[in-house]
């Protein structure tokens, strides 16, 4: 089955949080491997249908309602996506509309990849407002790409039960060529752009 199409990041966004995690979150957890899974490898669409099956059943309808309406973000803690290099651990979740993580900080290659599917890695600039956000809430961003330009955090509004509710800064460590990337879409899209 073809990749999915990766459309260039959004100046605003406004996403459910489909889970919210702890610390020492690995890929195994985020997309796992096995018997059941593997054969699937090179089927985006089905291969999604495991996103963190080993810690949430109910993640995959989640996450495709909440696409439906913009999409959605993943919150967690410590060290989020450690383990094995597993690409598919950042493109499943894409292909299910989650166009954010936020975490308190990333494992390093998880956090390529995330770069490299066009999911923006976000960092809480206090983690201690990882304590504030809910499993529902919404999260509204806006003024996204001039904030990656210049390197600055974003201000996230956090809305529950239709209401604001609080309002936290994520930011983000990112070279010039991530810059680039995460404004196309993803790696894909880029290449794509410049041929």
């Amino acid at each position: 089955v073809s990749l999915p199409e990766m459309r260039p990041l959004p100046d605003e966004l406004s996403l459910e949080v489909l889970i919210k995690l702890g610390d020492d979150i690995s890929t195994d957890e985020i997309m796992p491997a096995g018997n059941d899974v593997l054969p699937f490898r090179s089927n985006v669409p089905e291969i999604s249908k495991f996103v963190f099956r080993p810690v949430d059943e109910d993640f995959y309808v989640r996450a495709l309602e909440a696409r439906e309406n913009g999409g959605g973000t993943v919150v967690a803690g410590e060290n989020y996506g450690q383990g094995s290099s597993r690409e598919h651990a950042a493109l499943a979740p894409r292909h299910l509309g989650v166009r954010a993580k936020i975490a308190r900080s990333y494992a390093r290659i998880h956090r390529e990849n995330l770069v490299n599917f066009g999911i923006l890695p976000l960092r809480f600039v206090d983690p201690e407002d990882h304590g504030r956000v809910e499993m529902g809430d919404v999260l509204r961003m806006s003024g996204i790409r001039a904030s990656l330009e210049r390197r600055k955090p974003i201000e996230v509004r956090l809305f529950r039960a239709g209401e604001e509710a609080d309002r936290f800064e994520v930011e983000l460590d990112l070279s010039r060529r991530e810059v680039d990337l995460l404004l196309a879409g993803g790696a894909l899209s880029a290449l794509k752009k410049r041929a």
